[in-house]
């Protein structure tokens, strides 16, 4: 009797060692349909592990769970790569198309300005938007205007009918570091020179 067990038992545990050899070999095959890629996958809920190149990618459908290895992080993720796993880690914003960071937004989804690596319906104030690249750019506030120069024409003072006179203003330290657009700083405008020099100068 005990024989007749100890068989039973030695082709039972025969069988799941066949079975288990026969899934190992077709998911490193890539046969399984969700386990190209894989080191380690389930017929369940894909890929567990992937080769050290790859991401993987885990997404939820209701209460169930799926990995995939992937070369590349889709729209919405950005690739970490670990000691054991790489990961595709979901960007935190869900207007943001594409983060550097879990919180640092470098595009955004349509309808969204990027500003400082986040997304705007509309740009921040003293920004403006630029609906070539989608992105809020600062604007600047220059100073105000010196007064106007002395009229001359080529460096002479007088002698002359008409001449030229400017003024200018100054911009901010810190939006000359950011590189922002300014509207116009120098302006010039004709003006009457006297056109007789005191004492018969030319």
């Amino acid at each position: 009797m005990q024989w007749i067990i100890f068989m039973l038992l030695l082709f039972i545990s025969s069988m799941e060692m066949l079975t288990q050899n026969r899934w190992k070999k077709q998911a490193s095959a890539g046969l399984l349909e969700n386990c190209t890629g894989c080191v380690l996958c389930s017929e369940d809920n894909g890929c567990i592990t992937c080769h050290h190149r790859l991401f993987l990618l885990i997404w939820r459908d209701g209460i169930r769970q799926y990995g995939m290895c992937v070369h590349t992080c889709p729209p919405g993720y950005f690739g970490v790569r670990g000691l054991e796993v790489n990961r595709c880690t979901k960007c935190r914003s869900p207007s943001c198309e594409s983060c550097f960071s879990r919180d640092f937004c470098i595009k955004c989804k349509d309808k969204f300005y990027l500003y400082k690596g986040q997304c705007f319906r509309q740009c921040p104030p003293g920004t403006a938007a630029q609906p070539g690249t989608r992105e809020c750019q600062e604007t600047c506030e220059p100073g105000p205007w010196s007064e106007w120069s002395a009229c001359t024409h080529e460096s002479r003072t007088c002698g002359c009918k008409w001449g030229v006179e400017t003024r200018v203003r100054e911009v901010p330290e810190a939006a000359r570091e950011e590189g922002t657009a300014c509207p116009a700083l120098l302006e010039t405008r004709r003006c009457r020179m006297k056109k007789h020099c005191p004492g018969g100068e030319r």
